[in-house]
């Protein structure tokens, strides 16, 4: 079965890949004898789904999704491709979009189409939209701690495996900011690069020789010493690891504008109002996209 419903990339092959892991015959490893099985059944049980196969295969679902708790929206896009890659004709009418809050037991969309392939499809959807929620509810929280302060609230690589695209796009819908997207598109140097390269100049004249026109380079420093060397060698973004306020304070002030600060490692809703007062210009929370819980949601048929 070929995915029929027009999705970017990155978002059809999340949804593929959330749809094989329910439906064989998604899978292009499906063997050939089931492949003929599911070629010979109705468009409503091709999908192999053997629980939705107690529902008549042309009857007609409504359902309505709720929240049960406050959350900022996230992942309509994924939520659409779930139920429309099933059925093309399955129509779905959101009453909030990404980036808006819903407070608790508010209704967030109506869903009609075949039965069966909403009942197929909805755990699918309902794992993207409570993931991608989650991230971005808790981003738009660190965003309000910090707010009136200079402080941009970014995101790492910690993102949940297959979901890089997906939780990013969540982040800066919660309002926060994006670092690079993998290795392939910023340099971000660390203790082990220092080390192997041979130290922090080596490795930055290396990073500055290599690195294509526009590429972010970034480097971590661990101390006062350093960040000196950093500063001297030309470094522009540079990440403060682990500092506590005070040093935090007298790195800017060390700094005094030749390059952007961002604070990293072991921050929390807590703490990080504290440390953007600090004057940082970043904060950097691999917690935005690793350390969530899901947005509490439910779909019930009418």
């Amino acid at each position: 079965m070929a995915l029929q419903y027009e999705l970017p990339p990155h978002i059809q092959a999340n949804v593929r890949a959330a749809l094989d892991e329910d439906i064989c015959p998604l899978s292009p490893t499906l063997s050939r004898e089931r492949e003929r099985e599911a070629e010979n059944r109705d468009a409503a049980t091709s999908n192999l789904d053997l629980t939705a196969q107690l529902i008549p295969p042309q009857q007609v679902g409504h359902a309505t999704v709720i929240t049960r708790q406050d959350a900022v929206l996230c992942g309509t896009q994924w939520f659409d491709g779930c139920f429309k890659t099933l059925d093309p004709d399955c129509t779905i009418n959101w009453f909030v979009q990404d980036g808006d809050t819903a407070k608790a037991s508010r209704k967030l969309c109506e869903i009609r189409g075949n039965a069966r392939t909403m009942l197929s499809a909805e755990r699918a959807a309902l794992n993207f939209l409570q993931t991608l929620s989650a991230t971005a509810t808790l981003t738009r929280r660190y965003v309000e701690a910090v707010a009136g302060t200079r402080a941009k609230i970014m995101d790492t690589r910690k993102t949940l495996p297959g979901l890089r695209m997906a939780q990013k796009y969540a982040v800066k819908t919660g309002g926060g900011h994006n670092q690079r997207i993998g290795l392939f598109d910023g340099i971000l140097i660390k203790e082990n690069h220092i080390m192997a390269a041979g130290g922090v100049r080596p490795v930055l004249a290396e990073a500055f020789r290599i690195a294509p026109k526009g590429t972010t380079i970034q480097i971590e420093v661990e101390n006062r010493e350093q960040l000196r060397e950093a500063l001297d060698a030309g470094a522009k973004l540079i990440l403060l690891d682990n500092f506590d306020l005070d040093g935090m304070r007298a790195a800017i002030a060390f700094t005094a504008g030749r390059a952007e600060l961002e604070a990293s490692g072991g921050i929390t809703l807590e703490t990080v109002r504290a440390i953007a007062e600090t004057g940082v210009d970043r904060i950097s929370i691999g917690g935005l996209t690793k350390d969530i819980q899901a947005v509490d949601l439910s779909m019930r048929f009418d």
